[in-house]
């Protein structure tokens, strides 16, 4: 499967790693230990897992901006995804991948989300500076 998106926080190279997706809109204030990387909202179908070192699909964030600050505190104690990959570009989570300098992919198709599944491997690269894919066999 690939799904092309929009790059947004631009990488060196090939990211390659293991895919944790969620359906649902994230709210990095909230849903996100800030000292684990862990999801603490038990209404999440990705509760308890660690997004640190995965590729991190999801719709869009959502919720205050302190998420931004989150996001970077997360980066900063290496608690942080190895990519933010979205449907929807959120400014929270625009800007506190920047400021963590955490690479992001933007506005996948949303059904791809329905054909990414948590576990499987991944592979993000530059097609060009604008544009990026996630492969996933």
């Amino acid at each position: 499967m690939k799904v092309l998106g929009k790059i947004i926080n631009s990488w060196e190279g090939e990211i390659k790693g293991e895919l944790l997706v969620t359906q649902k809109k994230i709210s990095f204030l909230g849903d996100v230990d800030p000292k684990t990387g862990r999801i603490i909202d038990k209404n999440s179908d990705i509760y308890g897992l660690s997004i640190k070192n995965k590729i991190f699909v999801f719709r869009s964030g959502r919720g205050s901006t302190v998420g931004a600050s989150i996001l970077f505190g997360l980066a900063k104690r290496n608690l942080a995804p190895k990519i933010l990959i979205c449907v929807e570009i959120d400014p929270v989570v625009l800007s506190g991948a920047i400021f963590g300098d955490i690479p992001m992919l933007a506005e996948i198709n949303k059904k791809a989300l329905f054909g990414l599944k948590s576990g499987k491997i991944g592979r993000v690269k530059k097609i060009s500076n604008r544009q990026g894919v996630l492969e996933v066999d």
